[in-house]
């Protein structure tokens, strides 16, 4: 091989050279990102629909009744575990009682 032609050889279009961490950023995106967010979005709703008698699942792993939503603090509810009633934050419930659980 002539060195006088490996030395003539085009350059790359620095365009091309991003292309790959391009893709890689969307596909992190639609991976990663946007399911997170659209389940996110949907235990807020949930969560925002609770009232009085629903049963939930806590972090915890423990099954409770909501036993009255708070009028003053929209994010904490009244929860019954057993006889006790304990006063609890909305993010502290994991699922709905009758859901099926999330698999991961």
């Amino acid at each position: 091989m002539n060195i006088a032609m490996l030395q003539a050889a085009p350059a790359a279009n620095p365009l091309m050279q991003f292309l790959p961490l391009v893709g890689m950023g969307l596909l992190f995106y639609f991976l990663m990102i946007r399911p997170q967010s659209k389940a996110r979005k949907a235990m807020e709703e949930r969560l925002s629909k609770l009232k009085s008698g629903d049963e939930v699942v806590l972090h915890g792993g423990l099954f409770a009744t909501v036993d009255r939503l708070d009028e003053k603090d929209a994010k904490v509810i009244w929860l019954k575990l057993g006889s006790a009633t304990v006063k609890a934050r909305r993010s502290a419930v994991a699922q709905l009682a009758g859901e099926p659980e999330a698999q991961s």
